[in-house]
């Protein structure tokens, strides 16, 4: 059996993964010049934190993303997953966001002034309480990208650059559309969410694992990166621009990470990043398929986190092949039976 996969992001990379494992013959075919050039995956935050993202995604988002942190282990090695946790902050004007976000997750365990001073001593002068999720994870996407291109190329699979092609046109050989947005106009519902992020320099504060910052308009995330870089992070906005970084994005993010510490008031600003997550109208994730065209799309902001478990679905689909695949969506109405 021979699989021919279109775009080489962090979904098209997964089912390559998942599919050589199992010794499948697999051929990827990539629009950019390199890994990660025109992947929306190449501007992720890259963090494994299913109950973080439980606060306002479905059930199924942590039922599904607790495994991506052994999944990621597994395929890039242990070294490329840093697994420290997420701490949650909120400030004293905006406590009552700490208490709703409280109530809406769980896996966590609040955390005082001693706590916080030892697992990011340069944030203890700013709060006296947090919420500290141990479990969660994070790796550096475009580390990510790059690892996993060269892992999956020792395992036989071929990737060509440089080749803007659509599904149709490697029939009648298995065909697996990973394109994101992209691929839009072969799914009805599919939506543009872009998203802006910001990398930034500094030797004013360190950083050991993600912490949020939350708020009632802009909630905020930054993300560690080597050399004292990181990433602050993310829009959430229902357009389809995808290559303007707006001026009021760039206030509130940089008025953000300015409240969680001043000390990223003397950050340099080293790249400024746009993208369009693609969605459809419940913000999960789909695998489709259309005689021999499979379609992993819809992965929204939980690319990292739902990826493998979204290849998973693909590859059992295509190995044995199912017309039946598992919908996401129904995970809630299965709950609620329950």
């Amino acid at each position: 059996m021979k699989v021919n996969i279109v775009g080489a992001g962090v979904a098209g990379l997964s089912l390559a993964w998942q599919l050589a494992q199992q010794g499948i013959e697999v051929e990827m075919f990539e629009r950019g010049s390199k890994v990660g050039e025109k992947a929306c995956s190449w501007f992720a935050g890259g963090m494994l934190a299913p109950w973080c993202e439980a606060e306002n995604a479905e059930p199924v988002v942590l039922e599904y993303g607790k495994a991506s942190l052994v999944w990621w282990q597994n395929a890039l090695g242990e070294d490329f997953v840093d697994a420290k946790g997420t701490l949650v902050f909120a400030q004293q004007r905006d406590k009552k966001e700490l208490k709703r976000f409280a109530r809406r997750t769980h896996g966590y365990e609040v955390v005082g002034h001693d706590v916080i001073a030892s697992l990011e001593p340069d944030l203890a002068s700013q709060y006296q309480e947090a919420l500290f999720f141990k479990n969660e994870a994070h790796l550096d996407p475009r580390k990510a990208l790059i690892r996993l291109s060269e892992v999956v190329q020792k395992l036989g699979v071929k990737i060509h650059f440089e080749q803007e092609i659509e599904p149709e046109d490697l029939l009648p050989e298995k065909v697996v559309d990973c394109r994101g947005f992209n691929g839009a106009k072969a799914l009805e519902g599919l939506r543009p969410v872009k998203g802006e992020m910001l990398l930034v320099k500094t030797n004013e504060i360190s950083l050991s694992r993600p912490v949020r910052l939350l708020h009632p308009r802009i909630p905020l995330y930054v993300v560690p990166r080597d050399n004292q870089n990181f990433m602050i992070g993310a829009t959430m906005i229902e357009n389809g621009h995808g290559n303007q970084f707006s001026v009021r994005s760039m206030l509130e993010l940089l008025g953000s990470a300015y409240a969680l510490h001043p000390s990223f008031a003397e950050a340099e600003i080293i790249e400024m990043g746009v993208d369009l997550r693609p969605a459809f109208i419940d913000n999960l994730p789909r695998v489709e398929r259309k005689n021999q065209i499979w379609r992993i799309n819809g992965l929204y902001r939980h690319g990292y986190l739902l990826a493998p478990y979204m290849a998973k679905l693909a590859a059992d689909s295509i190995i044995n092949d199912k017309d039946e695949i598992e919908k996401l969506a129904d995970f809630k109405l299965k709950e609620d039976r329950a």
